[in-house]
């Protein structure tokens, strides 16, 4: 089987191969198609990838391509994870929010709006290359915004293109663990957009034994999301938010964090990256043991400012494993092999969620199987979530029709009708502001 990995140069390229090495099934991923705009990294994950895979019989073949028609030309699979723009479109987008008083996280508020803008085309353009190339192929989508960017796809990939994200996987780790409950065995009762959802339930054995961690204050409070968001708070809610809407909940404190952190968290990266990259070409350098230590401190410092905002402490030594990569290789197996399981994934609404129309796509859990992921039926969402799930929606559909038809007025409205900007005026010097930054905005008229 061939997986053609796009934004094979990014930084988080060995943590998918290191699954796919684990995976000695018969059906396995056989070869890994790397393709990438930059060749420099690209020879710098694919040294990071031959050291992975030293030692290991049967390793998946690696190679390397800057031509994407030939990357996507007989793949089964093609996991999509480019950044258009790289980390420093990234340090701008946070860069031109703060000064404007908005927040300019990558996929929340002003700064996702800017990266989707720049990102959506990118994405149509390989969806219909995808759809004329390798007809036959299922894309995994990890490209963020990534539910707005599966949504633009879906369009011209229908439900072969699926958006996967580990936040809810991690989320629903991290309370079953707390429940002494193996998440394996439990059944997650989550609902609402990428980076915008909330586990109302969580079901072993028939119980929701999620009433009893709400009730006890001790446990809420012995992992991350329940003192990121607060014991009361989260007992108001009746339900433990995704870790993305303490931007929602606490704009105004983590807007101050960001403006209080010596660098954005793009900056770091941009930072960070540029020294790891950097540093492979040293042939007398393990790039692999390079690209570990990297790692570790990229995931030890992720959402730094939020914690520090909610006096929420370190994060766990469990949460810095990462996890996208086991949802990425449990959603091939699973297509590929007609292992049916059950996973938290973007897809097509399809009637799930009532207040929304058929295409959107939104976050669920998912019935997958040699035919693609299935939304299952989920209970509505309370009037709060609702509110925000189809605001929110109607900003990524503003942001759509600006990237179809090059609307500057599209794009400022998107940015004013966002619930974490404020005013028409500040959007319209968004969009002046990241037009001006970005090269890729060109084509907003």
């Amino acid at each position: 089987m061939r997986l053609t990995i796009l934004g094979g140069g990014g930084f988080r390229v060995p943590l998918v191969y290191g699954a796919l090495l684990a995976d000695h099934a018969e059906g396995r991923v056989t070869r890994v198609v790397l393709h990438d705009v930059d060749a420099g990294r690209l020879r710098a994950i694919a040294r990071v990838l031959a050291e992975q895979a030293d030692g290991v019989p049967d390793a998946p073949r690696v190679t390397t391509t800057t031509d994407l028609d030939e990357a996507l030309r007989g793949a089964d699979f093609v996991f999509s994870a480019i950044r258009v723009g790289g980390l420093e479109g990234r340090a701008n987008d946070e860069r031109v929010a703060l000064a404007e008083g908005v927040l300019g996280q990558e996929t929340v508020g002003a700064g996702g709006i800017a990266y989707g803008l720049r990102t959506v085309p990118v994405a149509v353009d390989i969806a219909r290359r995808v759809a004329r190339v390798a007809p036959d192929a299922w894309v995994i989508n990890f490209t963020n915004p990534a539910g707005l960017v599966t949504e633009a796809m879906a369009r011209h990939l229908g439900d072969r293109v699926i958006g996967i994200c580990d936040s809810p996987v991690g989320l629903g780790r991290r309370i079953a663990r707390v429940l002494g409950a193996s998440p394996r065995e439990a059944w997650i009762d989550y609902a609402g957009l990428n980076h915008l959802g909330w586990v109302r339930g969580l079901w072993v054995a028939g119980r929701d034994e999620l009433p009893r961690l709400l009730a006890d204050s001790a446990l809420l409070g012995s992992f991350e999301e329940g003192r990121l968001f607060g014991a009361d708070w989260l007992r108001s809610l009746g339900a433990i938010p995704n870790e993305y809407l303490h931007y929602y909940y606490f704009s105004r404190e983590a807007v101050e964090a960001y403006r209080r952190a010596e660098r954005t968290r793009g900056a770091f990266l941009h930072d960070q990256q540029t020294a790891f990259y950097a540093g492979t070409g040293d042939p007398g350098v393990s790039a692999l043991a390079l690209w570990e230590r990297t790692r570790a401190e990229r995931e030890a410092t992720y959402m730094s400012e939020n914690r520090e905002a909610a006096g929420a402490g370190e994060r766990e030594a469990d949460d810095l494993s990462g996890g996208y990569e086991k949802v990425a290789l449990a959603l091939m197996r699973a297509i590929a092999r007609d292992e049916r399981t059950t996973l938290i994934l973007n897809v097509r609404n399809r009637g799930t969620l009532s207040p929304l129309d058929a295409e959107a796509v939104i976050e669920v859990p998912c019935l997958v199987n040699a035919n693609g992921a299935h939304p299952v039926s989920v209970d509505p969402l309370p009037d709060h979530a609702t509110g925000l799930v189809c605001a929110v929606k109607a900003v990524e559909r503003e942001v759509l029709a600006a990237a179809r038809s090059g609307s500057r007025a599209s794009a400022v409205k998107a940015f004013a009708l966002h619930p974490l900007v404020d005013s028409v005026t500040v959007a319209r010097r968004l969009v002046d502001g990241y037009t001006a930054v970005h090269p890729g905005l060109a084509y907003l008229n």
